[in-house]
């Protein structure tokens, strides 16, 4: 919230992180020379009202001159119009929430100057609330006003918030290919605030069966994406090997390097589109140092974990 007009703060109606009304005043700045100012303007209009109705009642007698009542008429006008603009100075000095919601901490207190436009207070409408996200530009087709999304927040982990797409914008952003979508959540417990990082989910189409793998298994490269899969390795030797060579090459691993195709990503898993099936076993960690056909030995003593909460980007 800030002021139109410069002045001294006279009262400070609100207090910080209280809930209020539409209309309800939060500050009023000193408007004693304006009242003076209305008082010496209405006299000013009453003196034009009174001329111009003797003018009229003259002309009305024929004895005076439409240019004299035409005068009349123009400085009741300008009186009034005096009026009514020390009046909207007046009411700008009253500054009140123009929508209900609940205020911040408050930036001036009593005694102090204040120039036109600086910040006093901020004021947030809390229920509903909007939540303004980007889509990637090839989803767009199956975005609609309506769809239902879920959010979740750091703040309280483990609990989703539903809601509606309310618009679309009407462009894709040049710089990042995607598209600003808001939408709109009931939020009577006043838990969610503007500013809050949000993880949200658009539900649209039916549940679909994927494959999925840990983001760490994929390697991205200018050549495409691609995973090692661990796969045994094919029988060695001639018809003369023994049983025991036999079972120790089928249960050899080698590393098969294999070029997919990703969808989408979601928390620590990302979705393989192509190039992957359900039950093969992939490699998520020390891809740096395999070559394909390599043997391998799975080693899980020491696997990476991820962190208990993943970085903001």
């Amino acid at each position: 919230m800030t002021s139109q007009v410069a002045g001294i703060v006279t009262e400070v109606l609100i207090e910080s992180g209280t809930e209020v009304e539409h209309g309800t005043k939060l500050v009023q700045l000193d408007t004693s020379v304006e009242v003076a100012d209305l008082a010496s303007a209405i006299a000013t209009r009453r003196e034009a009202e009174v001329a111009y109705a003797r003018q009229t009642d003259l002309m009305n007698k024929k004895v005076t001159s439409e240019a004299n009542l035409d005068t009349a008429r123009a400085k009741q006008e300008t009186a009034q119009a005096a009026v009514k603009r020390i009046e909207a100075v007046i009411a700008q000095k009253a500054i009140a929430a123009p929508f209900s919601g609940r205020v911040g901490i408050r930036k001036v207190e009593e005694g102090q100057y204040v120039s036109a436009g600086m910040a006093l207070v901020s004021l947030q409408a809390l229920d509903p609330i909007r939540a303004d996200f980007p889509m990637p530009e090839q989803h767009i087709g199956k975005l609609r006003v309506g769809e239902p999304i879920e959010l979740t927040v750091d703040a309280y982990p483990g609990e989703v918030f539903k809601g509606e797409i309310q618009s679309l914008d009407a462009r894709v952003a040049q710089d990042t290919r995607t598209l600003l979508v808001r939408a709109i959540l009931p939020n009577k417990e006043r838990k969610l605030l503007p500013g809050m990082f949000a993880n949200v989910s658009v539900l649209v189409g039916q549940p679909a069966d994927v494959v999925t793998v840990p983001r760490t298994a994929v390697t991205h490269s200018l050549y495409g994406d691609s995973i090692y899969v661990a796969r045994p390795a094919a029988e060695q030797g001639n018809a003369s090997a023994g049983a025991t060579a036999a079972g120790e090459a089928a249960a050899q691993l080698v590393a098969e390097r294999r070029f997919v195709r990703t969808g989408q990503v979601r928390e620590d898993r990302i979705a393989i589109t192509f190039g992957l099936a359900a039950g093969e076993q992939v490699i998520t960690t020390g891809q740096l140092k395999l070559n394909p056909g390599a043997a391998i030995h799975i080693d899980k003593s020491q696997a990476l974990s991820p962190p208990p909460e993943r970085p903001k980007l």
